[in-house]
């Protein structure tokens, strides 16, 4: 019989329940108000009394109302069915209940998450007698463009036999498509569907392996400067308005996964709203079919109640690691975390704890830590991998990133994208800081070549500083020309146009030919006499790689862009040996001295001298 007691006490979508019997952490319950059912997930217990929040408002509910415990943890449901669909916090799909209440939803209403009316094609690919244990496929059906498996449901620990395997035919969601029984006999139907706790990471796979692969992005900045790796994380603060949105949508488009998952916790709703009109619009570049076959949304508004925002995380990296289980790639998209902390916070103040750094909660380390932890690359029993990618964005105020949850997102992302308040102003698309961001994965492009152009980009920066003191005429020309470079492959290589079917999107290819051509203009010796003679070429070359850069891969127009390019740059390039610059030398020095010397005093003084040696020799070198 299952457990019911009564409410003690009420604080907004938080509930005080005096209980008899036993009741878990995380169990689900349901606050009865007239013929509603309010779902409730218990989130605290002290002796015979139970704290739960309410994913839905309150109101009306009164001291002594009934709550019935369900004995089950908050769960979703897996299954095929679920490509394609927009899910509240809960697993509630959104347009069936718009179809069945209109726009304003009611109070307790919950509907399936898998369409049960639905019959799926099923083939089976194990036969009476085999053994299997969780995670192991029974069959397959299509959806979309993939073989989804049904698999052994993970909840089931040890080995099973297959007592019967449906046939070839086509089955809802619930009816039962095999027979297994466990090592004392005991028969345990399966159908194409089960439940797993939201909260519970899925480890049912041989081993976890170092991400390494590179994520593709087809975004320039990130594939080369501060890649992603297939498997990792990544984070991308910055101030509100500065494009965070818009860098997900098109993240979501261009990269080379095989499922995407956005979890809108606690955006704001007009945000939601435009992606969940664009995305059925938008067309997957790879199948040439509508993006929303391969995507999930879940949905969970700034305006909706903040113990649901803060359940749709886990709603969503959990039907992650069901994809992630039959060997996909999957990415997901947490817009914005920043919300969702303010959510725990919010709890957090409800429950009376001892609040920590800008009152939020003192275990908030440890909560964002343990989502991001749950992404990862695995091999699964059968040999293939699966993956998890996690890209969060953060929305400090003022775009502080000193603030607490931008600082423990850093602790555990392997991926820094930075946005930059100046550049969203300036049109700068995107907007990541180049001297901001970093990252730990391996990219498309050699270390040596990153850091190269990362030290051109600081040092154009410091002579941009000293110009607005000192102005163009107080600098010399070498540093003029360096300024120019570090602007020119802004321009034309970190920065591209979104509006543009070309370039906003760039194949991994077609970014290793770019970046080669624009570093050897870089670390070459320029002909140039004067100021006016530098900033002429560089305008003229800048607007030759922006027409470069929209034309199609392999064209006429774009190998004939190529020409002119290198036909200026020939002009205007010294003959004789290649002399690398300064910039360049100094990121070889120091990598060297890292390797060689660690953090010493003694190899400090060495590479300080190094260094000084290699300027002086230099001066006049690096234009």
């Amino acid at each position: 019989m299952k457990n019911t007691g009564k409410i003690v006490g009420i604080n907004q979508n938080m509930i005080t329940v005096e209980f008899e019997g036993n009741v878990k952490q995380n169990e689900v319950a349901y606050a009865v108000l007239g013929e509603s059912r309010l779902k409730a997930e218990v989130i605290r217990i002290r002796k015979n009394r139970a704290d739960l929040q309410v994913f839905e408002d309150t109101r009306g509910l009164k001291k002594d109302d009934v709550v019935e415990f369900t004995g089950e943890l908050l769960s979703v449901e897996l299954g095929p069915g679920l490509l394609g669909q927009l899910y509240d916090g809960l697993q509630n799909p959104l347009h069936k209940l718009a179809e069945e209440l209109g726009f304003f939803l009611h109070k307790g209403k919950h509907i399936n998450a898998l369409p049960e009316e639905n019959k799926w094609e099923f083939t089976p690919c194990v036969k009476p007698g085999d053994k299997l244990q969780a995670a192991d496929a029974v069959g397959t059906v299509k959806e979309g463009t993939f073989a989804h498996k049904i698999m052994v449901p993970f909840y089931l620990h040890g080995r099973y036999e297959v007592v019967e395997i449906a046939e070839s035919n086509q089955y809802s969601v619930k009816e039962q498509i095999a027979l297994i029984k466990d090592k004392r006999g005991s028969l345990i139907p399966l159908s194409m569907m089960f439940e797993w706790p939201i909260r519970r990471p899925v480890t049912s796979y041989r081993e976890r392996l170092d991400p390494a692969e590179p994520l593709i992005t087809r975004i320039r900045i990130i594939d080369t400067l501060f890649p992603v790796a297939k498997g990792g994380t990544y984070c991308i603060p910055g101030p509100f308005g500065a494009g965070k949105t818009v860098l997900q949508q098109i993240t979501s488009r261009n990269a080379k996964v095989d499922i995407v998952i956005v979890a809108a916790c606690g955006e704001r709703a007009g945000e939601v709203v435009e992606t969940i009109k664009e995305f059925p619009e938008i067309v997957d570049p790879f199948t040439g079919r509508p993006l929303m076959e391969r995507t999930i949304i879940v949905c969970n508004t700034s305006s909706m109640p903040v113990a649901a925002r803060e359940a749709s995380v886990y709603t969503a990296i959990t039907m992650a690691e069901y994809y992630r289980q039959m060997g996909l790639d999957v990415l997901i998209l947490a817009d914005s975390t920043s919300r969702w902390a303010q959510a725990m916070r919010e709890r957090s103040s409800r429950l009376e704890e001892i609040p920590g750094e800008e009152a939020f909660p003192a275990y908030l380390e440890s909560t964002i830590a343990g989502f991001y932890e749950r992404s990862g690359l695995v091999r699964l029993r059968d040999g293939n991998t699966g993956s998890i990618t996690i890209g969060g964005t953060v929305s400090p105020a003022g775009g502080n990133f000193e603030e607490p949850v931008t600082q423990a997102t850093l602790k555990v992302v392997g991926a820094f994208h930075g946005l930059s308040r100046d550049r969203s102003d300036a049109r700068r698309y995107p907007a990541i800081d180049p001297l901001e961001s970093w990252s730990k994965y391996t990219g498309i492009i050699d270390n040596r070549s990153r850091n190269h152009i990362v030290r051109l980009l600081s040092k154009a920066h410091e002579i941009v500083q000293m110009m607005k003191v000192v102005g163009e005429e107080g600098i010399t020309l070498a540093d003029y020309i360096l300024y120019l470079k570090g602007e020119f492959f802004d321009n034309v290589y970190l920065q591209q146009n979104a509006f543009d079917v070309v370039d906003m999107a760039t194949s991994e290819e077609r970014q290793k030919k770019i970046f080669s051509m624009i570093k050897e203009i870089i670390d070459a010796t320029l002909d140039l006499n004067n100021k006016d003679d530098a900033r002429s070429f560089f305008n003229r070359i800048r607007q030759l790689f922006l027409d470069y850069n929209s034309s199609e891969w392999n064209s006429n127009d774009f190998l004939e862009n190529e020409r002119i390019i290198r036909e200026l740059f020939l002009k205007y390039r010294k003959a004789g040996k290649e002399i690398e610059t300064y910039i360049f030398r100094q990121a070889l020095v120091e990598s060297e001295m890292d390797s060689h010397f660690s953090r010493s005093k003694t190899a400090k003084i060495k590479k300080d001298e190094k260094l000084t040696m290699i300027k002086e020799e230099n001066e006049e070198d690096i234009q």
